[in-house]
């Protein structure tokens, strides 16, 4: 009888679906035009404001009034798509392109149910996650725990990609940076307006790979607790781009080149470590703990071949409190097998948290 490694056959299924996607020539490179210039020197500078070190890190999140539409109705839900402008300052506004400037928003809430005995999770995109629907029908079930879903349309995706850019693959490090700082601030933007204009009881945040960690450092940093959900995540880009399969997907020669153009000739050894020192910004356990850590579960997988498990691990040891649950597959895999796993973590994340006290 053979007897077969399941925890390998994932692990392998994610290199194999690595290699197609990073390692052939179906679709470019990250990161093909270089750096970003100026623009990485801006970044640089404004994610080290987000760290503890820095006083006044959990500064009021920006207001925003959406515009919505109804796309659809029935007797039990709504679905509504937003537009607003991006509430990012001056600075990182000309620093992105004019097609991300407006953000776009889709929420799924029951009807019948009033908010303050509601909660609301906003979904964050992972790596090429360009649509509303995906994370739709892994929210939708939610709806009869009386869970709203609201989805954010990311920077550089979906309709808000630049016109030169080839899918999810980024042209430059700096937009990698960009496109996570624009995303915290709308994140931390719509989690204000559930509170404040739209009225929920209760709040979380979650996303899938990148989306992951931007929903740590989007409950790491918002000034009021939130359930904070990151599924299939690392503690930081580091892990993804240096270690795991996309370090496959970088164009490290394109970097080296630019590099040469600004300094010296480098190794590819030290074009890595350069971007390591880069990526090192998108480190969550520098940021702060969140207002209630045990309201904070990832939900991660046992033969990840984008995640090592040391990487999930380091952010439970930062944030005391946060739970790991695991589990089996790889990356791709779980992706596809474990929604059910993932709603669980969402009921119980908002399950830790208080209702919101009901104004007089």
């Amino acid at each position: 009888m053979v007897t077969v490694n399941l925890g390998m056959l994932h692990y392998v299924l994610d290199h194999v679906y690595g290699a197609f996607m990073h390692r052939t020539k179906i679709s470019p490179q990250f990161f093909s035009r270089g750096w970003g210039g100026t623009k990485l020197e801006l970044l640089e500078r404004m994610i080290k404001q987000l760290f503890p070190e820095v006083a006044g890190q959990n500064w009021p999140p920006t207001v925003i009034r959406p515009n919505w539409k109804t796309v659809w109705e029935s007797q039990t839900a709504t679905l509504r798509e937003g537009v607003f402008r991006t509430p990012c300052d001056e600075q990182l506004l000309s620093a992105l392109p004019p097609e991300s400037h407006n953000a776009r928003v889709a929420f799924l809430f029951p009807k019948s149910v009033p908010p303050q005995k509601m909660a609301c999770v906003v979904h964050l995109a992972g790596t090429g996650d360009h649509t509303f629907e995906r994370r739709l029908r892994l929210g939708g079930p939610l709806l009869k725990e009386n869970i709203a879903t609201m989805v954010l349309e990311s920077p550089f995706y979906g309709q808000r990609r630049p016109v030169m850019q080839h899918g999810a693959k980024l042209l430059c490090v700096s937009d990698l940076l960009l496109l996570g700082k624009a995303t915290i601030e709308e994140a931390r933007s719509l989690l204000h307006w559930l509170d404040s204009e739209a009225g929920f009881g209760k709040m979380g945040v979650c996303g899938l790979s990148m989306g992951g960690v931007h929903a740590a450092m989007v409950g790491s940093l918002h000034p009021t607790p939130v359930a904070t959900l990151p599924f299939l995540s690392p503690h930081s880009a580091v892990v993804a781009f240096c270690e795991g399969i996309l370090k496959h997907a970088t164009a490290w020669e394109a970097l080296r080149e630019d590099l040469a153009v600004q300094k010296a000739a480098m190794t590819l050894e030290e074009v890595r470590e350069r971007m390591r020192n880069v990526l090192s910004l998108t480190d969550v356990t520098r940021f702060p703990i969140p207002k209630s850590p045990n309201a904070v579960i990832f939900v991660s997988a046992t033969d990840d071949g984008y995640i090592p498990k040391h990487s999930v691990l380091e952010l439970q040891k930062a944030w005391p409190g946060s739970e790991v649950r695991w589990v089996t597959g790889g990356h791709v895999s779980s992706f596809l097998l474990h929604n059910g796993e993932f709603r669980r973590a969402i009921v119980d994340g908002l399950d830790r948290l208080r209702w919101k006290e009901s104004p007089l």
